[in-house]
Protein backbone atom coordinates (compact mmCIF):
# COMPACT_ATOMS: atom_id res chain seq x y z
CA UNK A 1 0.00 0.00 0.00
CA UNK A 2 3.04 2.29 0.30
CA UNK A 3 2.32 5.24 -2.26
CA UNK A 4 5.57 6.86 -2.22
CA UNK A 5 9.05 5.65 -2.86
CA UNK A 6 11.89 5.20 0.21
CA UNK A 7 13.96 7.97 -1.61
CA UNK A 8 11.52 10.54 -1.72
CA UNK A 9 9.94 10.20 2.16
CA UNK A 10 13.53 9.94 3.57
CA UNK A 11 14.08 13.20 1.94
CA UNK A 12 11.44 14.91 3.07
CA UNK A 13 11.80 13.20 6.54
CA UNK A 14 15.43 14.60 6.25
CA UNK A 15 14.67 18.08 5.61
CA UNK A 16 12.11 18.02 9.12
CA UNK A 17 14.95 16.21 10.99
CA UNK A 18 16.72 19.48 10.41
CA UNK A 19 13.85 22.01 10.80
CA UNK A 20 14.96 21.65 14.80
CA UNK A 21 11.91 20.92 16.26
CA UNK A 22 11.64 19.62 19.99
CA UNK A 23 10.45 15.99 20.03
CA UNK A 24 6.85 16.45 20.17
CA UNK A 25 7.13 18.56 17.24
CA UNK A 26 8.77 16.37 15.15
CA UNK A 27 6.65 13.21 16.21
CA UNK A 28 3.86 14.82 14.70
CA UNK A 29 5.45 16.36 11.71
CA UNK A 30 7.22 13.42 10.91
CA UNK A 31 4.28 10.99 11.04
CA UNK A 32 2.19 12.92 8.62
CA UNK A 33 5.46 12.71 6.11
CA UNK A 34 5.50 8.45 6.62
CA UNK A 35 1.43 8.61 6.67
CA UNK A 36 1.65 9.55 2.98
CA UNK A 37 3.76 6.38 2.26
CA UNK A 38 2.38 3.96 4.36
CA UNK A 39 -1.02 4.51 5.28
CA UNK A 40 -2.34 4.16 8.74
CA UNK A 41 -5.25 4.44 11.41
CA UNK A 42 -3.60 5.15 14.27
CA UNK A 43 0.03 5.73 15.38
CA UNK A 44 2.38 6.42 18.00
CA UNK A 45 5.76 8.13 18.57
CA UNK A 46 7.77 7.57 21.83
CA UNK A 47 10.55 9.29 23.02
CA UNK A 48 13.60 6.48 25.15
CA UNK A 49 16.19 7.26 27.21
CA UNK A 50 18.90 6.06 25.26
CA UNK A 51 20.93 5.31 28.63
CA UNK A 52 17.99 2.89 29.77
CA UNK A 53 15.87 2.38 26.77
CA UNK A 54 12.64 2.84 28.65
CA UNK A 55 10.06 5.04 27.57
CA UNK A 56 9.64 8.91 28.63
CA UNK A 57 6.95 10.03 26.30
CA UNK A 58 4.80 9.58 23.50
CA UNK A 59 3.06 11.27 20.94
CA UNK A 60 -0.05 9.84 19.22
CA UNK A 61 -2.08 9.58 16.48
CA UNK A 62 -6.33 8.38 17.00
CA UNK A 63 -5.04 7.16 20.17
CA UNK A 64 -6.05 7.65 23.45
CA UNK A 65 -3.81 7.84 26.70
CA UNK A 66 -6.64 6.25 28.49
CA UNK A 67 -4.78 2.80 28.30
CA UNK A 68 -1.30 3.85 28.24
CA UNK A 69 -0.49 2.18 31.90
CA UNK A 70 -1.62 -1.08 30.27
CA UNK A 71 0.35 -0.82 27.23
CA UNK A 72 3.55 -0.37 29.41
CA UNK A 73 2.54 -3.48 31.21
CA UNK A 74 2.60 -5.48 28.10
CA UNK A 75 5.47 -3.80 27.17
CA UNK A 76 7.96 -4.62 29.78
CA UNK A 77 5.96 -7.15 32.05
CA UNK A 78 3.92 -9.97 30.23
CA UNK A 79 4.26 -9.72 26.21
CA UNK A 80 7.40 -11.32 24.57
CA UNK A 81 6.58 -10.82 20.83
CA UNK A 82 8.37 -7.44 18.90
CA UNK A 83 8.82 -5.97 22.09
CA UNK A 84 11.04 -2.59 21.49
CA UNK A 85 13.63 -3.41 23.06
CA UNK A 86 14.29 -6.83 21.02
CA UNK A 87 13.63 -4.71 17.94
CA UNK A 88 16.46 -2.20 18.89
CA UNK A 89 18.87 -5.02 18.57
CA UNK A 90 18.25 -6.40 15.14
CA UNK A 91 19.83 -5.16 12.35
CA UNK A 92 17.00 -4.22 10.72
CA UNK A 93 15.03 -3.08 13.51
CA UNK A 94 11.58 -3.54 11.96
CA UNK A 95 8.62 -5.99 13.06
CA UNK A 96 5.26 -6.95 11.55
CA UNK A 97 3.39 -8.47 13.86
CA UNK A 98 0.98 -10.88 11.97
CA UNK A 99 4.61 -11.81 10.16
CA UNK A 100 7.07 -12.41 13.38
CA UNK A 101 4.25 -14.39 14.88
CA UNK A 102 3.63 -16.67 12.08
CA UNK A 103 0.07 -15.51 10.96
CA UNK A 104 -0.96 -15.67 14.54
CA UNK A 105 -1.07 -11.95 16.02
CA UNK A 106 -3.29 -13.42 19.24
CA UNK A 107 0.41 -14.66 20.65
CA UNK A 108 1.09 -11.23 21.41
CA UNK A 109 -0.93 -10.24 24.60
CA UNK A 110 -1.21 -6.38 23.70
CA UNK A 111 -2.47 -7.53 20.52
CA UNK A 112 -5.44 -9.84 21.93
CA UNK A 113 -5.86 -7.66 25.37
CA UNK A 114 -5.30 -4.31 24.30
CA UNK A 115 -5.03 -3.15 20.59
CA UNK A 116 -8.16 -5.52 19.89
CA UNK A 117 -10.51 -5.59 22.79
CA UNK A 118 -9.78 -1.15 23.63
CA UNK A 119 -9.03 0.06 20.43
CA UNK A 120 -10.63 -2.09 17.53
CA UNK A 121 -6.95 -2.24 15.56
CA UNK A 122 -6.34 -5.61 13.87
CA UNK A 123 -2.35 -4.64 12.35
CA UNK A 124 0.54 -3.47 13.39
CA UNK A 125 4.01 -2.63 12.30
CA UNK A 126 6.85 -1.45 15.10
CA UNK A 127 9.80 -0.14 14.85
CA UNK A 128 12.88 1.18 16.96
CA UNK A 129 14.85 4.20 16.09
CA UNK A 130 18.18 3.39 16.43
CA UNK A 131 21.76 5.31 16.40
CA UNK A 132 24.88 3.76 16.33
CA UNK A 133 23.40 0.98 18.66
CA UNK A 134 21.21 3.44 21.13
CA UNK A 135 17.35 3.71 20.50
CA UNK A 136 16.09 6.93 20.85
CA UNK A 137 12.79 6.72 20.37
CA UNK A 138 9.94 4.05 18.53
CA UNK A 139 7.21 4.03 15.70
CA UNK A 140 4.05 1.77 16.23
CA UNK A 141 1.92 2.42 13.27
CA UNK A 142 -1.77 0.65 13.27
CA UNK A 143 -4.76 -0.09 10.96
CA UNK A 144 -8.10 -1.23 11.56
CA UNK A 145 -8.41 -4.23 8.87
CA UNK A 146 -7.33 -5.35 5.95
CA UNK A 147 -4.94 -4.99 3.94
CA UNK A 148 -2.27 -5.55 7.03
CA UNK A 149 1.48 -4.10 6.52
CA UNK A 150 3.50 -5.47 3.43
CA UNK A 151 6.93 -6.51 3.48
CA UNK A 152 6.93 -3.53 0.96
CA UNK A 153 5.72 -1.08 3.20
CA UNK A 154 8.23 -2.61 6.52
CA UNK A 155 10.86 -2.31 3.30
CA UNK A 156 10.40 1.56 3.33
CA UNK A 157 9.74 2.04 7.15
CA UNK A 158 13.12 0.04 7.20
CA UNK A 159 15.02 2.42 4.84
CA UNK A 160 13.83 5.48 6.45
CA UNK A 161 14.62 4.51 10.43
CA UNK A 162 17.74 5.38 10.30
CA UNK A 163 16.96 9.37 9.24
CA UNK A 164 13.86 9.31 11.70
CA UNK A 165 16.17 7.96 14.70
CA UNK A 166 19.02 10.98 13.53
CA UNK A 167 15.74 13.42 13.21
CA UNK A 168 14.66 12.33 17.12
CA UNK A 169 17.98 12.76 18.52
CA UNK A 170 18.40 16.42 17.52
CA UNK A 171 14.87 17.31 18.83
CA UNK A 172 16.64 16.11 21.75
CA UNK A 173 19.33 18.55 21.33
CA UNK A 174 17.00 21.23 19.84
CA UNK A 175 14.92 21.11 23.21
CA UNK A 176 17.77 21.07 25.08
CA UNK A 177 18.95 24.42 23.02
CA UNK A 178 15.49 25.90 23.20
CA UNK A 179 15.97 26.00 26.97
CA UNK A 180 19.24 27.03 27.57
CA UNK A 181 17.90 30.22 25.49
CA UNK A 182 14.74 30.52 27.14
CA UNK A 183 16.25 30.02 30.77
CA UNK A 184 20.12 30.99 30.60
CA UNK A 185 23.18 29.55 31.86
CA UNK A 186 22.05 29.49 35.54
CA UNK A 187 19.38 27.31 34.46
CA UNK A 188 21.25 24.95 32.95
CA UNK A 189 23.82 24.95 35.64
CA UNK A 190 21.40 24.10 38.13
CA UNK A 191 20.02 22.15 36.21
CA UNK A 192 16.39 24.07 35.77
CA UNK A 193 13.92 24.33 38.22
CA UNK A 194 12.73 27.30 40.12
CA UNK A 195 14.14 29.76 42.24
CA UNK A 196 15.11 28.58 46.52
CA UNK A 197 14.06 24.66 45.03
CA UNK A 198 15.76 22.06 46.98
CA UNK A 199 17.21 18.91 45.59
CA UNK A 200 15.22 16.27 47.69
CA UNK A 201 13.77 13.26 46.19
CA UNK A 202 9.83 12.76 46.00
CA UNK A 203 9.10 9.36 46.61
CA UNK A 204 5.67 7.87 46.28
CA UNK A 205 4.56 3.69 46.50
CA UNK A 206 2.51 1.91 43.75
CA UNK A 207 0.26 -1.51 44.39
CA UNK A 208 -0.23 -4.33 43.03
CA UNK A 209 -3.31 -2.41 41.07
CA UNK A 210 -0.78 0.64 40.19
CA UNK A 211 -2.67 2.54 42.43
CA UNK A 212 -0.60 5.24 44.24
CA UNK A 213 -1.25 4.58 47.74
CA UNK A 214 1.30 6.34 49.58
CA UNK A 215 3.23 9.94 48.27
CA UNK A 216 5.56 12.66 49.94
CA UNK A 217 4.25 15.95 49.15
CA UNK A 218 7.79 16.63 47.01
CA UNK A 219 6.74 13.43 44.67
CA UNK A 220 2.96 14.92 44.47
CA UNK A 221 4.68 18.20 42.92
CA UNK A 222 7.18 16.31 40.45
CA UNK A 223 4.48 13.75 39.52
CA UNK A 224 2.64 17.25 38.72
CA UNK A 225 5.29 18.70 36.87
CA UNK A 226 5.59 15.59 34.54
CA UNK A 227 1.85 15.99 33.70
CA UNK A 228 0.65 13.72 35.33
CA UNK A 229 -1.54 13.19 38.84
CA UNK A 230 -0.75 10.63 41.83
CA UNK A 231 -4.15 10.62 42.67
CA UNK A 232 -5.06 10.00 38.65
CA UNK A 233 -3.20 9.14 35.58
CA UNK A 234 0.32 8.94 36.24
CA UNK A 235 3.04 10.34 33.60
CA UNK A 236 4.45 7.95 31.17
CA UNK A 237 7.88 7.94 32.29
CA UNK A 238 6.89 6.85 36.09
CA UNK A 239 4.55 3.87 34.96
CA UNK A 240 6.96 2.48 32.18
CA UNK A 241 9.69 2.39 35.10
CA UNK A 242 6.90 0.93 37.81
CA UNK A 243 6.09 -1.56 34.83
CA UNK A 244 9.71 -2.31 34.40
CA UNK A 245 10.25 -2.69 38.12
CA UNK A 246 7.77 -5.70 38.03
CA UNK A 247 9.17 -7.37 35.62
CA UNK A 248 12.66 -9.35 37.74
CA UNK A 249 9.79 -10.30 40.42
CA UNK A 250 7.53 -12.11 37.81
CA UNK A 251 10.19 -13.66 35.56
CA UNK A 252 11.44 -15.35 39.31
CA UNK A 253 7.59 -16.24 40.41
CA UNK A 254 6.93 -17.92 37.30
CA UNK A 255 10.28 -19.36 36.83
CA UNK A 256 10.66 -24.00 37.13
CA UNK A 257 10.68 -24.56 40.32
CA UNK A 258 14.20 -26.37 40.82
CA UNK A 259 15.82 -23.49 39.27
CA UNK A 260 13.61 -20.74 40.98
CA UNK A 261 15.78 -18.64 43.85
CA UNK A 262 14.94 -16.30 46.85
CA UNK A 263 12.99 -13.51 45.91
CA UNK A 264 15.91 -11.67 47.22
CA UNK A 265 18.33 -13.00 44.55
CA UNK A 266 15.86 -13.18 41.75
CA UNK A 267 15.33 -9.52 42.46
CA UNK A 268 19.28 -8.50 42.51
CA UNK A 269 20.54 -10.78 39.54
CA UNK A 270 17.28 -10.50 37.00
CA UNK A 271 16.70 -8.32 34.90
CA UNK A 272 16.29 -4.29 35.36
CA UNK A 273 16.19 -4.31 39.70
CA UNK A 274 16.24 -0.94 39.70
CA UNK A 275 14.86 0.67 36.42
CA UNK A 276 15.93 3.86 35.60
CA UNK A 277 14.63 6.71 33.39
CA UNK A 278 16.12 10.48 32.49
CA UNK A 279 13.06 12.62 31.61
CA UNK A 280 12.60 16.86 30.84
CA UNK A 281 9.42 18.03 32.28
CA UNK A 282 7.24 20.78 30.80
CA UNK A 283 9.55 23.30 32.63
CA UNK A 284 12.31 22.01 30.84
CA UNK A 285 14.67 20.55 33.45
CA UNK A 286 15.45 16.86 33.82
CA UNK A 287 14.34 14.48 36.95
CA UNK A 288 15.42 11.45 37.25
CA UNK A 289 12.42 8.18 38.43
CA UNK A 290 13.77 4.98 40.08
CA UNK A 291 11.46 2.18 41.10
CA UNK A 292 12.30 -0.49 43.01
CA UNK A 293 9.89 -3.65 43.27
CA UNK A 294 9.25 -5.21 47.02
CA UNK A 295 8.58 -8.40 47.91
CA UNK A 296 6.39 -9.80 49.97
CA UNK A 297 7.66 -12.61 52.76
CA UNK A 298 6.00 -15.04 50.14
CA UNK A 299 8.17 -13.72 47.67
CA UNK A 300 5.97 -11.92 45.20
CA UNK A 301 6.30 -8.48 44.09
CA UNK A 302 3.17 -6.70 45.45
CA UNK A 303 4.54 -2.80 45.31
CA UNK A 304 7.01 -0.80 43.44
CA UNK A 305 8.65 2.27 45.13
CA UNK A 306 9.17 4.86 42.94
CA UNK A 307 11.74 8.13 43.73
CA UNK A 308 12.17 10.53 41.59
CA UNK A 309 14.79 13.53 41.92
CA UNK A 310 16.28 16.29 39.96
CA UNK A 311 18.98 14.75 37.71
CA UNK A 312 22.28 15.54 38.55
CA UNK A 313 25.38 16.15 35.54
CA UNK A 314 25.93 12.92 35.81
CA UNK A 315 22.82 11.86 34.86
CA UNK A 316 22.15 14.84 32.02
CA UNK A 317 25.41 15.49 29.78
CA UNK A 318 26.07 12.55 28.85
CA UNK A 319 22.37 12.67 26.76
CA UNK A 320 23.01 15.75 25.81
CA UNK A 321 26.74 15.25 24.31
CA UNK A 322 25.41 12.48 22.08
CA UNK A 323 22.30 14.02 21.08
CA UNK A 324 24.26 16.98 19.58
CA UNK A 325 26.35 14.68 17.66
CA UNK A 326 29.65 15.32 18.20
CA UNK A 327 32.33 14.05 16.42
CA UNK A 328 35.44 12.96 18.53
CA UNK A 329 37.87 16.09 17.41
CA UNK A 330 34.44 18.21 18.87
CA UNK A 331 34.67 16.83 21.96
CA UNK A 332 38.08 17.07 22.17
CA UNK A 333 37.16 21.01 21.98
CA UNK A 334 34.57 21.09 24.55
CA UNK A 335 36.56 19.49 26.54
CA UNK A 336 39.09 21.97 26.55
CA UNK A 337 36.70 24.59 26.66
CA UNK A 338 35.50 23.08 29.85
CA UNK A 339 38.47 23.51 31.75
CA UNK A 340 39.21 27.07 30.29
CA UNK A 341 41.95 26.45 27.71
CA UNK A 342 42.41 28.72 25.53
CA UNK A 343 42.51 28.64 21.99
CA UNK A 344 45.96 28.69 21.33
CA UNK A 345 46.56 26.02 24.19
CA UNK A 346 43.84 23.77 22.62
CA UNK A 347 45.44 24.21 19.08
CA UNK A 348 49.01 23.19 21.26
CA UNK A 349 47.64 19.89 22.97
CA UNK A 350 45.26 18.45 19.39
CA UNK A 351 48.55 19.66 17.25
CA UNK A 352 45.92 21.63 15.09
CA UNK A 353 45.89 25.20 14.07
CA UNK A 354 44.16 27.74 16.11
CA UNK A 355 41.88 28.50 13.02
CA UNK A 356 40.90 25.08 12.93
CA UNK A 357 40.41 24.73 16.33
CA UNK A 358 37.92 28.37 16.22
CA UNK A 359 36.06 25.97 12.84
CA UNK A 360 35.20 23.39 15.60
CA UNK A 361 34.51 25.52 18.23
CA UNK A 362 31.81 26.98 16.15
CA UNK A 363 30.44 24.09 14.97
CA UNK A 364 30.21 23.66 18.25
CA UNK A 365 28.25 26.28 19.23
CA UNK A 366 25.75 25.67 16.12
CA UNK A 367 24.69 21.77 16.95
CA UNK A 368 24.88 23.09 20.94
CA UNK A 369 22.44 26.28 19.95
CA UNK A 370 24.95 28.62 22.05
CA UNK A 371 26.54 31.91 21.29
CA UNK A 372 29.66 31.92 23.69
CA UNK A 373 31.76 29.53 25.72
CA UNK A 374 30.20 30.50 29.19
CA UNK A 375 27.09 29.51 27.65
CA UNK A 376 28.51 26.39 26.56
CA UNK A 377 30.19 25.38 29.79
CA UNK A 378 26.62 25.82 31.65
CA UNK A 379 24.93 23.49 29.49
CA UNK A 380 27.65 20.69 29.65
CA UNK A 381 28.18 21.51 33.25
CA UNK A 382 31.88 21.36 33.72
CA UNK A 383 32.20 21.33 37.32
CA UNK A 384 31.49 17.23 36.91
CA UNK A 385 32.24 16.41 33.61
CA UNK A 386 35.91 18.01 32.66
CA UNK A 387 37.94 15.52 34.18
CA UNK A 388 36.07 12.87 32.18
CA UNK A 389 35.06 14.10 28.52
CA UNK A 390 38.41 13.54 27.07
CA UNK A 391 37.48 9.94 27.53
CA UNK A 392 35.54 7.60 25.00
CA UNK A 393 31.55 7.70 25.06
CA UNK A 394 29.80 4.39 24.69
CA UNK A 395 27.05 4.16 22.27
CA UNK A 396 24.14 5.11 24.34
CA UNK A 397 25.88 8.29 25.33
CA UNK A 398 27.01 7.28 28.70
CA UNK A 399 30.85 7.25 29.17
CA UNK A 400 32.06 3.87 28.47
CA UNK A 401 33.47 1.26 31.43
CA UNK A 402 37.26 2.67 30.99
CA UNK A 403 36.07 6.22 31.84
CA UNK A 404 35.76 5.03 35.63
CA UNK A 405 32.92 4.29 37.74
CA UNK A 406 30.06 6.52 37.35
Amino acid sequence: MATAGVEAVRGRLARVARAGLDPAAFAHESLCVLRLAVPFDAACHGSLDPGTGLITGSTKVALTSDHDGEFLAHEYVTDEVNLFVDLARRSRPVGVLADDTGGDPHRSTRYRDLLTARYGLEHELRAALVVAGAAWATLALYRQGPPGFSAREADLVAGVAPVLALGARAAVAAGAARHLRGHGPAAMATGGGHPGEGGAPGVLVVDHAGRVVQSTTTAERLVAELGGSVRGELPVAVAATIAAARAPARAAAHAPAPARAPARTAARDGGLLQPRARVRTRTGRWLVVHGAALADHDGTGRQVVVTIAPAGPPEVVPVVVAALGLSPRERDVVAGVLRGASTAEMAAALHLSPYTVQDHLKSVFDKAGVSSRRELVAKVFYDQYAPRLGGPLSPSGWFADTAGPR
